[in-house]
């Protein structure tokens, strides 16, 4: 395994994990001294945009070069390619999220009802319609884009927020966006 492009992961075995480092002692108080940090997935060339869909015990992250939306699911441990069987075994490769052509994604936001709001835009090649492409794509929890948000450039990251947790905050490239939605982010 491998961690980054020129850094060996090796799990520790060991407990308090000396990864975990406290630079004073009021941060102690945030350790758990019987955990160590886990690798969930490798083989990502730029993971961005991670997020807690706590309804569906899972993680979400983008591979921005793979134009891939990944997901980590909290109970089987299976990440976007594999099934992990009881023994670590895997099985099972399937893809939650495609840019499927031209469409880059970058960070990502999930709201009450599951759907994925991704960050969106061309992925640089030629002819790629970036003035089509750039803004927001929403994807409902089969992985299927049920919506677009047009903006005049690339969305790079998004959440909700405000009082109600229905307004869009749409970070792009040289800009600021926001948007009243009739839905929730993921609490």
């Amino acid at each position: 395994m491998t961690h980054g492009p020129h850094i060996p992961f090796t799990p520790n075995a060991r407990y308090p994990d000396p990864a975990v480092e406290l630079l004073t002692p009021e941060f102690a108080q945030y350790r758990v001294y019987s955990s160590s940090v886990e690798q969930l997935a490798s083989g990502c060339r730029w993971s961005e945009g991670p997020v807690w869909f706590g309804d569906h015990r899972c993680l979400l992250w983008s591979d921005i070069p793979g134009n891939r939306i990944l997901r980590w699911d909290e109970a089987s441990g299976a990440v976007w390619a594999y099934d992990v069987a009881a023994d670590g075994a895997l099985s099972g490769k399937r893809l939650h999220i495609d840019a499927d052509g031209a469409g880059a994604l970058d960070g990502i936001a999930v709201d009450a009802n599951g759907n994925t709001w991704c960050g969106w835009g061309s992925d640089g090649r030629p002819g790629a319609p970036a003035a089509e492409l750039d803004g927001v794509r929403v994807f409902n929890p089969q992985g299927q884009a049920i919506g677009h948000i047009h903006l005049p450039e690339r969305c790079a990251n998004l959440c909700f927020g405000g009082m109600h947790r229905n307004r869009l905050f749409m970070a792009a490239s040289h800009s600021l966006y926001a948007l009243y939605v009739n839905v929730q982010g993921a609490a």
